[in-house]
């Protein structure tokens, strides 16, 4: 008895990597922009918490995100405007574009990390409350923000490892062109028998104007 090897169907071959293009484009997207938002939002709040004495009493500080570092700000942005540039570019210019998204996510958690531990802001505003140029701050604290911006970073580079990986099957931002690159022709206007112009410009298109 003979055995029979089933053969693969090419449509259900072909939709295995259309489902994973899908699939992680949503993820990139939605990683990307929850990433960058986070990390917006983070560098308003305040990082960290301090003293100066001022009069003999302790004069309360406090320095936000914006103040510490504007590295993860910056880079937030700048991975959000390459999210959005990843579908407006093909192939080498997508790759370079993907990197460029994995590399600010990756200098924004390494931003947001390195300010954890940065007393300079706090030490300038303990300087200008006591009148002390050499003053710093006391009782320095620090909140959860920087590792909340660093968690934003995250995301930013996990939407552009996935551009990385996938990113040669999504889909690009022009529909003008077909994947070959070549223009879609246009449709001719339909030719009206009462005007002469369109019968001649007929004629040179190399149509019959009489439809026959």
């Amino acid at each position: 008895m003979g055995y029979v090897t089933a053969v693969p169907h090419p449509r259900s071959e072909a939709a295995g990597p259309a489902r994973s293009g899908r699939r992680s484009l949503g993820v990139a997207l939605f990683c990307g922009a929850l990433g960058a938002a986070v990390a917006l939002l983070s560098t308003r709040q305040s990082w960290s918490e301090g003293t100066a004495s001022v009069a003999g009493g302790a004069f309360p500080l406090t320095a936000r995100g914006s103040d510490v570092t504007g590295v993860p700000a910056a880079l937030a942005i700048v991975g959000l405007a390459a999210l959005v540039a990843v579908f407006a570019v093909r192939r080498s210019g997508r790759l370079l574009v993907s990197a460029l998204l994995a590399l600010s996510g990756a200098g924004t958690v390494a931003a947001a990390l390195i300010g954890l531990n940065d007393s300079s802001a706090l030490d300038e505003k303990a300087a200008q409350a006591s009148g002390d140029t050499s003053a710093t701050v006391d009782a320095l604290s620090h909140t959860a923000w920087p590792y909340v911006a660093a968690v934003g970073g995250g995301l930013i580079l996990l939407a552009g490892l996935l551009a990385l990986r996938y990113g040669r099957l999504w889909p690009a931002m022009s529909g003008r062109y077909e994947r070959d690159g070549t223009p879609r022709p246009r449709k001719a206007k339909p030719v009206d028998p009462d005007r002469p112009e369109d019968l001649w410009k007929a004629l040179d298109r190399g149509e019959d104007p009489t439809g026959t």
